[in-house]
């Protein structure tokens, strides 16, 4: 079985959003809820996944993880949308 890799996007209680990428897209989110997944999350609880998007790659899912968090919230805003 070939391994997945996955982009996320969190909105947290501070109505920030949060990206990162992962391989298990519940488990991170859980680790983020507990204080454990990133020092961004542990000062801003998070509330829901509100974007994901799968890889092949560990490689293809980091450089997309670089790319989406260059972009304004605007711009994610709008990528959120296209999903939803």
């Amino acid at each position: 079985m070939d391994k997945k890799y996955y982009v996320y996007i969190l909105l947290t209680e501070n109505n920030t959003l949060y990206c990162g990428y992962t391989d298990d897209v519940e488990k991170r989110f859980a680790a983020h809820c507990s204080g454990h997944g990133a020092k961004y999350t542990r000062a801003n609880k998070p509330l829901k996944i509100v974007y994901t998007k799968e890889f092949s790659t560990k490689s293809a899912a980091q450089k997309e993880e670089y790319r989406i968090k260059r972009l304004s919230r605007d711009d994610k805003l709008k990528l959120i949308n296209i999903q939803l």
